[in-house]
């Protein structure tokens, strides 16, 4: 689960490129609702036609496009209306570029609105072409899960055509809104590099601003007019993915701009640190969690007859996640102010942040206090060198544990010098248990918000046990080589969630045995399983798992009447991702901390003894470790091995040491034991 349960109010990013396939989909089935734009013969404004000049620096071949010019004109009319205008213009340099000929503008109804909208394509030869906002889509996100429910987020597609090499493709929209808060974002750096990008702020007389930089140096603004201010920007690198990599949210250089009446930030609007956006937050849930006798009764049925607060709050948290049906997109004001308790109980449906309002009101029966988070779902969106802003994109719950309160159940705590142990808790969450969390929101940063305003804190990352499979497998060696036996498996943690998630909408017993022959299919040449079964799949406090049979011909092979036998016989742990000859330039980082064991044991078939054994393997690092041993006893090999990632992120100094970690790995994982007859 990828949670983006509201959006910055004042973004005007391009949706991702899940949703632009979505979209253009829509486009290609529909063709009694939905037609291609038509492109028409028009000229390209007078600042595209200005870019056909310029002459481009050198690119390599990986590089699709080039983004020639930026321009994002905010001009504050009121304080409760501002007018947003942005032109964009890349060149295509390789046939993979055709995506930026697609621009998807995501708006919020009635915040928000597209005033106009407009595309055009300068090509390399021929005349130029126009598409006008009457050929755009409109339509609310699509494959957002519980988006029919709702109508409030909406996006428009333009679509230029003829976005081949050579070509110029640029668009003009214009965005008008009534801002829930006086904060803007400019992400000037992408996946291609970029010429020029400007940035203009227009304010009322006797209004200020503060601009804080992330992931580049601070660039100072020029006064164009009266209480005008531009930045510029220029000859800005394009990031290049690469696999496991931070967000591109943590590693783009970006601006975020905070603007002020003659007053100065106020909680209605505005803030200038952490503290006062909780406090503006604060405005928005104040009264939300109330009560009524409707909530009121149902927390009494579900805590009755149970006498201990973790019971309680463990019902109170099973009922929401699994009775409350999650709407996957942003609802309330902004898509931050969260709906009243009273009014998700009775819909029995909501965002995050209307499961996290119920969730409160509930504990707060049972005499329990509670605080709103706010966190982004990725980890390294948001760091302790963030200033605040509108960075977030989930919201959780923190649980002032009662004094005395030691359950052992409740892992994902952290001691606060005020509040005491608070746990957190996603109700989002249907699967994870209460207690725990998933692997996405460890040791990331949310904003908790309490009575005396908004603090950054890391939430705690779970001992690496709590995430685990325990594969044992007891087997079998015939003479020919061919291996049969049974296998179970145990998984805990976000290796049980995956698992379950995958699961818990099939209805065959064909789709229910998929997740063990793709685990076997990497490991095995061929395989035939002959019994499976299925362990607590509803059962989310329990740990998942699978108990399976399998046989397995020519296993072993025979080697001038040896027979060699890999003692690992399922599952891989070495990864190659960092076998590349381009330098690594962005750390690396982990979806959570992880404990696996295997443990193998495999009879030798009659006739047969070991020759030769491979060596034991016991590597540490300061982030992951491994151990490996193959020991033989009584006519059987054991094969034993420990896999744990214990830090969540690996800096570039540290690569070339977790390159040789998976190295040695891939070494263990292709070792073999030597069979040779027992009369030789």
């Amino acid at each position: 689960m990828r949670n983006r349960s509201f959006w910055s109010p004042q973004r005007r990013a391009s949706a991702t490129d899940a949703v632009v396939r979505l979209l253009l989909g829509l486009m290609a089935v529909c063709p009694f609702v939905c037609t291609l734009p038509r492109a028409i013969a028009g000229d390209a404004p007078a600042w595209m036609h200005s870019l056909t000049g310029i002459t481009l620096a050198s690119y390599d071949e990986k590089t699709d496009a080039v983004l020639l010019y930026s321009e994002t004109n905010v001009t504050v009319l009121s304080t409760d209306k501002i007018k947003t205008r942005v032109r964009t213009a890349y060149k295509i340099l390789r046939p993979e570029g055709h995506g930026y000929g697609e621009l998807v503008v995501v708006f919020r109804r009635p915040l928000q609105q597209v005033t106009s909208l407009h595309g055009w394509c300068i090509p390399a030869r021929g005349k130029d072409f126009e598409v006008k906002d009457k050929d755009a889509i409109e339509a609310s996100p699509p494959g957002v899960e519980g988006g029919e429910l709702v109508d409030d987020v909406r996006v428009k597609l333009l679509r230029v055509p003829a976005a081949e090499p050579g070509n110029i493709v640029g668009y003009e929209y214009e965005v008008e809104q009534h801002p829930l808060v006086f904060e803007d974002d400019w992400s000037f750096q992408g996946q291609v590099p970029v010429q020029e990008s400007h940035y203009s702020l227009q304010l009322p007389p006797g209004w200020g601003f503060k601009a804080s930089w992330l992931n580049h140096l601070e660039v100072k603004p020029v006064q164009r007019g009266n209480n005008q201010w531009e930045w510029v920007i220029s000859d800005v690198k394009g990031i290049r993915r690469e696999p496991s990599m931070p967000p591109f949210t943590g590693v783009a250089g970006q601006m975020v701009v905070s603007f002020y009446g003659p007053g100065g930030p106020s909680p209605q609007n505005g803030y200038s640190d952490w503290r006062g956006m909780g406090i503006w937050y604060l405005n928005l849930i104040k009264g939300r969690t109330e009560p009524t006798d409707a909530i009121k009764q149902q927390v009494g049925a579900l805590t009755a007859g149970k006498t201990s607060t973790v019971e309680k709050m463990q019902a109170i948290a099973s009922f929401v996640q699994h009775e409350i049906r999650y709407v996957a997109i942003e609802l309330g004001i902004g898509g931050w102010q969260p709906h009243t308790a009273a009014d998700v109980f009775a819909h029995r449906y909501g965002d995050c942040k209307d499961k996290a309002t119920l969730t409160r009101s509930m504990l707060q029966e049972i005499g329990v206090d509670s605080y709103h988070v706010v966190i982004n779902a990725t980890r390294g969106s948001i760091t302790p060198e963030s200033p605040a802003h509108q960075g977030f994109n989930h919201a959780i719950v923190a649980i002032r544990l009662p004094d005395g309160l030691n359950d052992p159940s409740m892992i994902a705590t952290v001691q606060h010098p005020k509040l005491g142990r608070i746990l957190f808790f996603d109700p989002t969450d249907p699967i994870t248990p209460f207690g725990q969390l998933k692997g996405e929101l460890q040791a990331n940063y949310g904003l908790l918000v309490t009575s005396e305003g908004g603090e950054l804190i890391e939430l705690p990352q779970q001992p690496s046990s709590t995430n685990s499979i325990e594969r044992t497998g007891k087997l079998a060696l015939d003479p020919t080589g061919a291996l049969q036996g049974e296998v179970k498996e145990t998984r805990v943690g976000d290796r049980a969630w995956t698992e379950r998630r995958r699961l818990l909408g099939v209805t065959t017993e064909e789709d229910r045995v998929k997740p063990i022959e793709t685990l076997l299919a990497g490991s095995l040449a061929n395989f035939h399983i002959t019994r499976a079964s299925i362990m607590n799949l509803q059962q989310t406090d329990r740990p998942f798992g699978f108990d399976y049979s399998f046989e397995s011909g020519n296993y072993a092979k025979n080697a001038g009447g040896l027979l060699l036998v890999r003692p690992r016989v399922l599952g891989t742990k070495a990864r190659d991702f960092l076998e590349t000859k381009e330098p690594r330039k962005f750390p690396v980082e982990f979806e959570g901390p992880v404990r696996d064991t295997d443990s193998f044991e495999i009879s030798i078939p009659a006739g047969y003894k070991v020759d030769d054994l491979p060596a034991p393997v016991d590597t540490e690092y300061s982030f992951a470790s491994y151990h490996a041993k193959t020991e033989v006893n009584g006519g059987v090999i054991h094969y034993d091995r420990t896999f744990e990632i214990k830090q969540l992120s690996v800096p570039v100094s540290k690569v070339d040491e977790l390159r040789k970690f998976y190295r040695t790995i891939a070494g263990d994982e292709r070792s073999t034991v030597v069979l040779k007859p027992a009369d030789k």
